[in-house]
């Protein structure tokens, strides 16, 4: 298994401060997403959450999967992405992560 820092990109840097309802809803269906996911064991989520950058807030998981292409399509399935309110991953590896439960 390998490590992969996902960030999550907002579409604007006030995203956190400014989400409108229906963004909001979309952001608890992410949320939801990530849970069960991690509930029934599907990944495992080694850091997961919001980043509060002075530039514009972002999320982050730290996930393992076998290969990238294993992490993009965790990601691909997001709500956040799949309903098209202009948010993207970016996706690196971490060759170097030490994980421990």
């Amino acid at each position: 298994m390998a490590a992969f820092f996902c960030k999550l990109v907002p579409p604007r840097s006030t995203f956190a401060m400014d989400l409108s309802p229906a963004e909001a809803d979309v952001m608890k269906r992410h949320a939801l997403y990530w849970q069960d996911l991690i509930d029934r064991g599907v990944v495992r989520v080694f850091a997961l959450g919001l980043v509060m950058d002075p530039a514009g807030a972002f999320g982050i998981a730290v996930v393992e999967r076998d290969d990238e292409s294993g992490a993009r399509a965790l990601t691909a399935e997001d709500p956040a992405i799949t309903a098209g309110i202009g948010m993207h991953y970016q996706i690196h590896p971490m060759p170097r992560g030490v994980m421990h439960n």
